[in-house]
C-alpha cells in the first residue's frame, strides 16, 4: 500500500493553504475569544465547495478520497481547529446515512449537506454513556408509522446549528448494545438545545446538550435495521477517527510553523533564538513527531477507502491516538518556545494548545483507543 500524495493532492494542499491563510486565519482568534460560530469561515469554505468533499458524486458531492479529506481537515486546523471540526461534523453525521441508509434518506439529506445548505450532528454520547455507549438511556418507541424518541444527548458538536441530528437510542432496552437503533432527526421536529458548554478549546465550535422530549420521527428515518445502531456507530467512528487524527496533525503543524518563525525572528544574547542548540533540538523533535503522525494518519485514511485485511479499526485507533498525543505535546512545546509570550492570547500557540486537548478526548478517548489497539495486538 502506498500513500504518497499525488500531484493533484499536492496542488490541492498548496491551494488550500493559501485559502486558509487568506480567508480563515483572520477570523480565528476573534471567533475563539467570543466563542461564536465561525460563519465567515464556514461561508468561505462553502464558496470553495469544501462541504462536498466527503459526499458521493451521485448525491451531489465531490466523492474525494479520504486522504484528500484529511488534507482539508489538516490545512484548516493549521489556522483554526474550530472551523476544521465544522467541516468534519456534517460528514460524521451523514456517514451512517451513506453506509446504512435507504436510498430515500440518501437523496433527501446528502445533497443538502454536500452543498453546505444543511449541516448535521452526531448524537451518541450521554451524561452516563460516553465511552460506555451501551449504557445509554435514550429510548425510541415504535408508534404506528413513527418512532417517539425521548432522551438527552451530551457533548454534541454543532448543537443548535445543525439541521439534522443522527440520534442513537434504544428500541429494546433489555438487549443491551444489541438494542440500540439509529435515526435521522430533523431539528424542527422538536429537538431542543438545553445549554451550550463553555469550553477550554474549540470555542468557536458549539458543543451542547441536546434534548428530545417525545420527538416523533417517521419510521422511514430509521437508519439500517432496528438493533443495528451500536454496529453502525462503531463502523462510523472507525471511519471518522483518521480525519480527527488529521485535525490533530494540522494543529501540531500550525504550532511548529509559528514557533519556527518566532525562533528565527526573536533575538537573545546577540543572536536569533534559532541559533540556540537546545531550542533547535526542540523544534526538530516537534517536526519529527508531527511528520510521523501525518504518516500514520494517511495510512489509516488509505484503509478507509481500501481495507482488504481488516486493519482499519486498529490503525485508525493508532492514528487518532498518536496524532492527538503528538498535537498535545507539540503545542505545549510551542508555548514553551515562545516563553511568556506563548502564554498570552496575543499569539496563537496557546489557542493551539487548548484546541489540541480535545483531540485526545472526543470520538473515543485515547485510553479507549489503546484498549482497541491492545485487543487487536493480543488477539
Amino acid at each position: 500500500m502506498t500513500f504518497a500524495l499525488t500531484d493533484v493532492q499536492r496542488e490541492f494542499r498548496e491551494m488550500l493553504r493559501r485559502f486558509c491563510e487568506d480567508r480563515i486565519a483572520p477570523h480565528a482568534a476573534e471567533a475563539d475569544r467570543t466563542a461564536s460560530y465561525p460563519w465567515k469561515s464556514f461561508d468561505a469554505c462553502r464558496e470553495l465547495e469544501l462541504p462536498s468533499l466527503g459526499i458521493p458524486v451521485e448525491y451531489g458531492g465531490a466523492g474525494a478520497d479520504t486522504i484528500t479529506q484529511a488534507i482539508m481537515a489538516e490545512e484548516i486546523a493549521r489556522v483554526c481547529a474550530s472551523t476544521s471540526v465544522t467541516m468534519l461534523i456534517s460528514k460524521l453525521g451523514m456517514l451512517p446515512v451513506m453506509n446504512w441508509g435507504s436510498e430515500e434518506l440518501k437523496r433527501k439529506y446528502l445533497p443538502r449537506v454536500a452543498s453546505g445548505e444543511a449541516q448535521a450532528s452526531y448524537c451518541l454520547s450521554e451524561a452516563d454513556a460516553g465511552s460506555d455507549v451501551a449504557a445509554m438511556s435514550a429510548r425510541a418507541v415504535r408508534d404506528g408509522d413513527s418512532y417517539v424518541i425521548t432522551g438527552t444527548k451530551y457533548w454534541i458538536t454543532n448543537a443548535g446549528i445543525s439541521d439534522t441530528y443522527t440520534v442513537f437510542a434504544k428500541t429494546d432496552p433489555a438487549a443491551g448494545h444489541r438494542g440500540i437503533s439509529c435515526f435521522v432527526v430533523e431539528a424542527d421536529w422538536g429537538v431542543k438545545v438545553a445549554k451550550h458548554e463553555d469550553k477550554l478549546g474549540l470555542r468557536a465550535s458549539p458543543t451542547g446538550e441536546v434534548v428530545l422530549d417525545e420527538v416523533r420521527v417517521p419510521a422511514a428515518n430509521l437508519v439500517g435495521e432496528e438493533g443495528r445502531g451500536f454496529h453502525i456507530a462503531m463502523h462510523t467512528l472507525d471511519r471518522s477517527r483518521p480525519t480527527i487524527g488529521a485535525q490533530a496533525v494540522g494543529i501540531a503543524q500550525g504550532a511548529v510553523d509559528f514557533a519556527a518563525g518566532y525562533l528565527k525572528e526573536r533575538r537573545a544574547f546577540g543572536a536569533p533564538l534559532s541559533d540556540l542548540q537546545a531550542l533547535r533540538f526542540m523544534i526538530a523533535d516537534m517536526a519529527m513527531r508531527t511528520e510521523a503522525a501525518r504518516t500514520i494518519v494517511y495510512r489509516a485514511c488509505a484503509l478507509v477507502d481500501d481495507d482488504p485485511t481488516g486493519e482499519l479499526a486498529m490503525v485508525g485507533a493508532m492514528a487518532k491516538c498518536f496524532a492527538s498525543d503528538t498535537a498535545m505535546s507539540v503545542t505545549t512545546d510551542a508555548v514553551q518556545l515562545l516563553g511568556g509570550y506563548g502564554y498570552t492570547k496575543d499569539f496563537p500557540v496557546e489557542r493551539f494548545m487548548r484546541d489540541a486537548k480535545i483531540t485526545q478526548i472526543y470520538e473515543g478517548t485515547n485510553q479507549i483507543q489503546r484498549v482497541v489497539i491492545a485487543k487487536k495486538v493480543l488477539g
